[in-house]
């Protein structure tokens, strides 16, 4: 048989050509340094070693295989962080090059996902919109403005917990809580409160728990592209989805409309969405966030998923810690009866002198931080992180809870105790890593000071007005402190916290 010389010289330069790509690979693979990384199975990666709360699997992950830690979650490479070292590298030293967000696919996907602050990826857009939030919804001035707000929703919660008190029954704190920072938000958001409107409270928090639900919920789409969504379809979470997403947009775009009827009463002050109407109608210095409507329901997405669930979390988790050490707690009420004597209630002025009431919040943020893992990020070019590579369109998640109870960074990271802030230079701003319960860098909360100052005035105003005692037959160390592991942004306590409120003042 004739060989024909044309087909071999050929065949050799394929064969040349096939040798230096495998070459190059290897290479390649072997000058990355990637973190450590545990075993993984095909297809899925380490998808099945995060149990029911993922927080508490990473760290226990993390304890054998660093603070600096790669997982395969799917198709998707994710580095996890655990140390104030390893999260100040990525949020600060790095965070030009790891500010952006992973794209949501799916059924985790909302149309104003692209719009809003919290999942919208890195830009001028993004830049702009932050700008908006920061000198124009949550400024100090802002914030302040709200000031009768809150008094007047403590003044509500206080009064229901008191029918309470006259009877001696447990109060059920987690549900009195969460309608109260309910009832702010709504406010401060729409300029009434629910007895003035249609939306009731209940229906307000099926919306939000559902779409809380949705965010956190597994989304096989994300995870594994071109067939996952075949998986979200026959579970429902599709179908489920889109009805949460039309029952939020319809519920927006009424009180938009209400806002912009002309026969609508002035209040007050201007809530959020009057804010951010009148920047939709001059639409100056905001070039490439020529905002609409679709963003004004964006940034009102991400106040209640930021705002309702975080704090009155805190405040259930703070006055559970306190309950169970009633030394803590008489300090603690101790200070603010004797710093506001007998005025009757505990206004925003007080809350500068409490410093016992705040190393107490910080160190609830410290072992109960509302979101565990801060929202993840998406690497936008290489860098280094403890001397291993982080490549571009990596994820990255910080685990603020695992940090929050490092020996490396605490000493007995698993107690509470408040006075470890006392002299302590440490705030939750995001400067310091070893406390990061509102992320730090570019994608720092905006509102962090709404969140603490809500904290702090709601927790004085209850250790204020009331002692509080375990129902009959309970002891301290009765008190449930697990964590739920429902489908959520946020972890909350798995059992109410339940207590018997005895009116003090």
């Amino acid at each position: 048989m004739a060989v024909d010389v044309h087909q071999v010289w050929l065949l050799s330069l394929l064969l040349l050509l096939l040798l230096l790509l495998m070459k190059k690979k290897i290479s390649n693979k072997q000058n990355k340094n990637l973190p450590p990384s545990p075993p993984k199975l095909p297809f899925i990666g380490h998808l099945h070693q995060l149990g029911p709360l993922p927080h508490q699997s990473l760290w226990q992950l993390s304890k054998k295989y660093g603070p600096v830690m790669l997982l395969r979650l799917g198709y998707l490479p994710t580095v996890i962080i655990s140390s104030a070292e390893a999260a100040k590298v990525v949020l600060k030293t790095h965070d030009l090059s790891s500010c952006s967000r992973p794209p949501l696919h799916g059924p985790r996907r909302l149309t104003y996902n692209f719009r809003d602050l919290a999942f919208a990826p890195y830009g001028e857009y993004w830049r702009e919109i932050r700008k908006i939030c920061v000198l124009e919804l949550f400024s100090v001035r802002r914030v302040q403005s709200y000031w009768s707000v809150r008094e007047e929703e403590i003044t509500r919660l206080i009064n229901s917990i008191s029918h309470h008190a006259s009877s001696s029954s447990p109060v059920d704190l987690t549900e009195k809580l969460f309608a109260l920072t309910a009832g702010m938000i709504f406010r401060i958001a729409f300029g009434t409160s629910f007895q003035g409107s249609d939306f009731n409270h209940t229906r307000f928090n099926e919306v939000v728990q559902a779409v809380e639900a949705t965010m956190g919920s597994f989304c096989a789409a994300e995870y594994f592209p071109y067939v996952g969504w075949i998986v979200d379809r026959l579970s429902g979470l599709q179908e489920r989805r889109e009805k949460v997403f039309r029952d939020m947009d319809t519920f927006f775009q009424s009180v938009i409309d209400d806002h912009l009827s002309p026969g609508r009463t002035k209040q007050q002050h201007d809530d959020i969405i009057d804010v951010l109407l009148k920047i939709v109608k001059e639409q100056e210095g905001f070039g490439a966030a020529h905002l609409t409507e679709e963003n004004i329901k964006a940034v009102l997405l991400n106040i209640f998923l930021g705002g309702v669930d975080t704090a009155a979390l805190t405040m259930v988790w703070a006055m559970a810690e306190l309950a169970k050490r009633p030394s803590l707690m008489k300090k603690a009420q101790d200070e603010v009866r004797n710093c506001v004597g007998n005025k009757g209630k505990v206004t925003d002025g007080d809350t500068d002198q409490l410093h016992y009431l705040k190393m107490i919040i910080k160190e609830t943020f410290r072992l109960h931080p509302p979101a565990p893992l801060l929202l993840a990020r998406e690497s936008i070019s290489h860098f280094e992180v403890n001397g291993y590579d982080i490549y571009p369109k990596t994820m990255i998640q910080v685990n603020a809870w695992a940090i929050g109870r490092d020996p490396e960074s605490w000493k007995d990271p698993e107690e509470f105790i408040p006075e470890r802030f006392m002299d302590s230079p440490i705030d939750v701003k995001g400067q310091h890593f070893e406390l990061l319960p509102f992320g730090s860098g570019r994608r720092v909360c905006p509102a962090i000071y709404m969140g603490t100052t809500t904290v702090e005035l709601g927790l004085a105003n209850l250790l204020y007005s009331f002692d509080w005692k375990l129902p009959n037959g309970m002891k301290e160390e009765d008190i449930d402190m697990e964590e739920s592991a429902g489908l959520s942004l946020t972890i909350s306590k798995r059992t109410p916290l339940k207590l018997v409120p005895e009116k003090h003042f």
